[in-house]
């Protein structure tokens, strides 16, 4: 369908979403209550004034037209009853959607068809733990079992890739260059990349990378300073004796310091006063004050009577006392915490700050990732608490704001730290803090305002303020173009798509197709191929498709198009040969009379008049990928088009 995409709600979220939708040059049109028609953000676009449920408004919007439609309000309510109109008014268009509720996000899809639910804390918790982990991240995106990541590096001075060039990166076939931009100019991307070029400091690169490789590629000595580190048995108990003390209530501590008084004081009246060993004295003491009993004391005598009887009854009443007090305590006592001291790294563990939607997505990601996470959370019934502890997640409860819960949960020996409680401001001021603590550590500010993550990364050193709204527009966008679409990201000015496309026995354009042709032909980078049983195929550019392979790759949003429509390529090449060795002779004849159709002697003529055409009506990609099949055999050709 050509007709416009429909965006219905323009928050903080679907103002990046229209950010994103202008980049891949579609008609959009905005349907807001709120949005002032003159707003320089709405230039180019057609608004429409109105409620996104209002069944007139949609039509007036054209969703009747439209090739899908995006509702990004900030209420699940508002957004599913305007999902639900609009499938009323066109029971085909495509619907992304925006949920806060984890529960309706997959039920919906289920429910209604060719609708996408998608949760902002979903899509960015992902990216807020790469960041912690690699310190870059653009994308993500799941491959087989594991997931790749797609970041941009900017070369420093003393980075080993200086003076190498761009396709040396690629040794080891750990990297995908998608992007290379030399210091002040524009990237260039894709095919457009020369792997010859050579690296250069200021220089940028973009690459897609296993998580772990893009650590090695950042931080070279990662491999030796990724451990955890613990502190001996002794310590830890001893914080969690420290930490016990420190929790224990004020009139806890009054009542059980007079209790102590009153025994050792009874003792010593029993040793000094009556000529009782000092055990004794304390044994008549306890069994006076807890049992009532004189233990066969009835040899009391003037004074000493007025003592025991005035221990019996003082003590009858400091240990209902006590035992009051102390119940209480017990009963309001977050004495969880207590424990968790001692099951926190003295180093190497990445420390999230804020128990939430988007939290406790990060702690999930980080436990699959197999990094050990620690949690401080200020709230004791936060429902997420129990679900941590029972994965094994230290969880802190207390103010990240003060510097002891951040010197308890060891803020400054991190490997990073994540902030993501539900208050921007909170959350720049713990951000702040942990800076002060450690000047180098890896700090990671979950935002909802783009313009103060945008500040607070130029002005407040906050170099890893990420906004949300910036996270996780291009997936509403993505999520627009179909499942097939794993993300989208923009580079330069130009938006990328990570595109699955699945190989099917009848596709006659992709079926026993060489990756190497298939990414000229249609601009796409190859990521990895997946087999039908569900494993990495090796990603060689000869490696030929079958069916049932699922192939990731990276393309601009133009040539998704052309690529899912599978549209015909035009076949003006030609592939000329132009020297070749002796022993190369026999195949090469064989090659030319396959290809041109050629007796034996007719071939072995054409042979023999070098520089001759093996192949014509070739597609860039077909021609291409025959000159580097000759060039195997040693034998000297290329590619001459287009052909007439």
């Amino acid at each position: 369908m050509q007709g416009p995409v429909l965006l219905c709600g323009v928050g903080r979220v679907g103002w990046r979403v229209l950010e994103c939708l202008k980049t891949t040059g579609v008609a959009i049109t905005v349907v807001d209550r709120a949005a002032d028609p003159a707003d320089p953000r709405l230039a180019g676009v057609r608004f429409v004034r109105g409620d996104c449920r209002d069944e007139a408004v949609l039509k007036a919007a054209g969703v009747v037209d439209c090739r899908g439609v995006i509702v990004a309000t900030s209420d699940d309510l508002v957004n599913i009853s305007c999902a639900l109109m609009v499938r009323r008014l066109t029971p085909d268009v495509r619907i992304v959607l925006r949920m806060f509720n984890q529960n309706l996000v997959n039920r919906l899809g289920k429910a209604v068809p060719n609708v996408t639910a998608l949760s902002v804390s979903a899509l960015s918790a992902p990216l807020l733990a790469l960041s912690a982990i690699t310190g870059e991240v653009l994308a993500a995106f799941p491959v087989a079992d594991e997931r790749r990541q797609v970041v941009e590096l900017t070369v420093a001075p003393e980075s080993p890739l200086v003076g190498r060039p761009v396709g040396a990166i690629d040794e080891q076939r750990r990297y995908l260059t998608l992007a290379h931009a030399p210091a002040g100019q524009s990237p260039r991307l894709l095919l457009d990349v020369d792997p010859g070029e050579r690296i250069g400091p200021g220089h940028r690169v973009l690459v897609v990378a296993r998580p772990n490789d893009v650590r090695r590629l950042i931080e070279p000595g990662w491999d030796e300073l990724s451990e955890i580190l613990w502190a001996g048995k002794l310590r830890r108990w001893s914080r969690v004796a420290y930490r016990t003390i420190s929790e224990i209530e004020t009139p806890v501590k009054v009542c059980a310091t007079i209790l102590l008084v009153v025994l050792f004081g009874s003792a010593a009246t029993y040793h000094w006063g009556l000529g009782h060993p000092w055990y004794d004295g304390l044994y008549r003491t306890i069994s006076l004050i807890f049992t009532g009993s004189d233990m066969g004391g009835t040899d009391y005598e003037g004074w000493a009577k007025v003592f025991v009887s005035l221990i019996k009854m003082f003590g009858t009443l400091l240990v209902a006392a006590f035992t009051a007090i102390f119940t209480n305590y017990l009963i309001r006592a977050r004495l969880g915490g207590v424990f968790e001291v001692r099951r926190i790294p003295d180093g190497g563990h990445v420390l999230v700050i804020g128990l939430g939607n988007v939290g406790y997505r990060v702690v999930e990601e980080l436990d699959r990732m197999g990094e050990r996470p620690v949690v401080v959370e200020r709230r004791a019934d936060n429902a997420f608490v129990p679900s941590c502890r029972r994965r094994g997640v230290p969880v802190l409860i207390g103010d990240a704001t003060l510097r002891e819960t951040l010197h308890q949960a060891r803020a400054k020996a991190a490997r990073a730290v994540i902030v993501c409680t539900a208050g921007d401001l909170a959350n720049l001021e713990i951000a702040l803090i942990v800076a002060e603590l450690n000047e180098k550590q890896r700090v990671v500010v979950r935002l909802g305002d783009s313009v103060l993550a945008e500040t607070a990364r130029t002005a407040a050193g906050v170099k890893m303020a990420l906004s949300l709204p910036e996270l996780t527009a291009p997936a509403f966008v993505s999520g627009l173009l179909g499942d097939r679409v794993l993300s989208m990201f923009l580079v330069g000015g130009r938006m990328l798509a990570v595109v699955e496309v699945t190989v099917r026995a009848d596709d006659t354009v992709l079926v026993g197709r060489s990756l190497r042709s298939l990414a000229i032909d249609y601009r796409l980078a190859p990521v990895a191929v997946v087999g039908p049983d569900g494993t990495a195929r090796e990603s060689e550019l000869s490696y030929r498709l079958a069916d049932g392979d699922r192939l990731s790759g990276v393309t601009t949003v133009p040539d998704l198009e052309r690529l899912t429509q599978r549209a015909a390529v035009p076949a003006d090449c030609s592939v000329e040969v132009t020297g070749y060795p002796l022993p190369a002779r026999e195949a090469l004849e064989l090659q030319t009379r396959a290809r041109r159709g050629l007796s034996a002697p007719e071939a072995s003529a054409l042979v023999g008049r070098t520089p001759f055409v093996l192949a014509d009506r070739q597609s860039r990609g077909q021609a291409e990928e025959l000159v580097a099949t000759l060039q195997r055999e040693k034998v000297s050709a290329r590619v001459v088009g287009p052909n007439p």
